[in-house]
């Protein structure tokens, strides 16, 4: 597990409570989620992953925490391009908008787990195999290039192999009915059966989603840190703001359409470093370092966005 139980208890506990305030207390029932109230909490949710990062280092030291927070500013920025899948899934399903912060909060709780069982299983490879980090490096450096290549093109949910075969074998609504995932209903024979809604469809077209993205996002905070804890908390910080951010950006996506090539470059960077260090025979590059560059890459890409987005309108 890489550090001593409590601190997991720590962090474990802390990722409870702030389900709980999301769900139980700021966001109860299903009703429209602001662009305003959206930007608070998102900024509430990286304000408490940095401070995370001053716990690591009061107990791990320097290193880990500039290790940590590397990895929890990849996490964010590879969140972002999530935020447009989300999007997209959204529109497809035509999921209404107080609807859709249900969908993205289960759809984190099995994010939590999903990650939980991937990053577990990178570290016992990781541990094991040290030559499986040169794999993950490889493979980030061609998910780089293949983003760059790959232009504007937009996932097109239909086209999911997974979720045509779902779809397929599953009895669905036609409609939505309220905010339910599952309903009985009474079916061609005149039986009451079980039926799926299209929420739910859509919860699956998340969790397929984010099951896709993390194939590149842990390698890449492996390619940072081989530390099961700090590969965890700064995937989960990360990801515990999503929802908030996808509300905070959903209306201004356009305004970011340079950042996929910065996170293109940024990976193709993370693996690089790992190429490197092993062709010099050090151990890793300086972790200020990395975050020095992750830093500059991002900011460069934000940048650059907003600038030459200006004016731009939202092609829907």
């Amino acid at each position: 597990m890489g550090q001593p139980v409590w601190m997991w208890l720590t962090f474990l506990s802390a990722v409870i409570v702030l389900l709980v305030l999301d769900l139980g207390v700021l966001n109860r029932g299903d009703n429209e989620i602001g662009v305003r109230r959206s930007l608070v909490m998102s900024a509430f949710y990286i304000t408490i992953g940095l401070l995370f990062g001053g716990f690591v280092w009061s107990q791990l030291g320097q290193t880990a925490a500039l290790e940590y927070w590397t990895g929890f500013i990849v996490e964010k920025s590879l969140a972002m391009d999530n935020v447009f899948v989300m999007a997209t899934i959204f529109g497809f399903f035509a999921v209404p908008r107080h609807l859709q912060h249900r969908v993205l909060f289960w759809g984190i709780l099995g994010v939590i787990v999903l990650r939980a069982i991937m990053i577990g299983f990178g570290a016992v490879l990781v541990q094991r195999y040290e030559w499986v980090l040169l794999i993950f490096a490889a493979f980030l450096i061609f998910t780089g290039v293949r983003m760059l290549m790959a232009g504007k093109e937009e996932a097109d949910p239909s086209e999911n192999k997974m979720l045509v075969w779902l779809t397929r074998h599953m009895r669905v609504t036609k409609g939505f009915v309220g905010n339910r995932f599952f309903v009985r209903q009474e079916g061609p024979a005149g039986k009451t059966l079980l039926y799926a809604t299209p929420l739910f469809v859509a919860l699956v077209a998340i969790e397929i989603a984010d099951l896709i993205f993390a194939v590149d996002s842990v390698p890449a905070i492996f390619a940072i840190t081989t530390d099961p804890y700090l590969v965890y908390t700064s995937n989960i910080f990360a990801i515990l703001g999503l929802r908030a951010l996808y509300f905070a950006l959903a209306a201004i996506l356009h305004r970011f359409e340079y950042l996929k090539p910065a996170l293109a470059i940024l990976l193709i960077f993370i693996g690089g470093k790992v190429v490197v260090a092993e062709m010099l025979g050090i151990e890793k590059v300086p972790p200020a370092i990395s975050l020095g560059v992750t830093f500059v890459i991002l900011t460069v890409g934000v940048i650059v966005s907003v600038v030459k987005t200006r004016g731009d309108k939202p092609a829907h």
